[in-house]
Parts: structure tokens; sequence; C-alpha cells
């Protein structure tokens, strides 16, 4: 019998997805976020996570991103 599994494919850079590997790793089983990891830069995961995955991967971003100091 075929068994359905409704989610979200997230696609990304390989970086960006071994973040999101990393964050579901970090949580306890039952909080695991990932259904299946697709390739090295899709992943399928549940879709109550997106909004969360989006936010801390614009927080990674941000923290992560060099800003020119302005010159006196």
């Amino acid at each position: 019998m075929v068994q359905a599994i409704k989610g979200v494919l997230v696609s990304c850079d390989i970086p960006m997805a071994q973040f999101v590997i990393h964050m579901n790793d970090q949580l306890p089983a039952a909080q695991q976020f990932i259904i299946y990891v697709l390739d090295d830069t899709n992943i399928f995961v549940q879709p109550n996570v997106v909004d969360m995955i989006q936010k801390r991967l614009q927080e990674f971003r941000d923290q992560n991103t060099y800003e020119k100091p302005l010159q006196a």
C-alpha cells in the first residue's frame, strides 16, 4: 500500500542545506522536521516548520554578512 506524506520541498545551495540539516540534528528525535534528504540541494521537510527555517536562515545570513564600515 502506498503511503503519502505531506511536506515542503526546500531547494537551496549546499551550504544552506547543510545548515538546515544541522538545525534538524540539534533537535530531539521527536521534534526533527526533515522527512527526506533528496540530494545535496533539495530537502523534503514538514510543512509546519517552513517559517522557522526561513527565520533561522535569515538570522544566519545576517550574522555572516560583512558590512563595510562608514568612512568618516
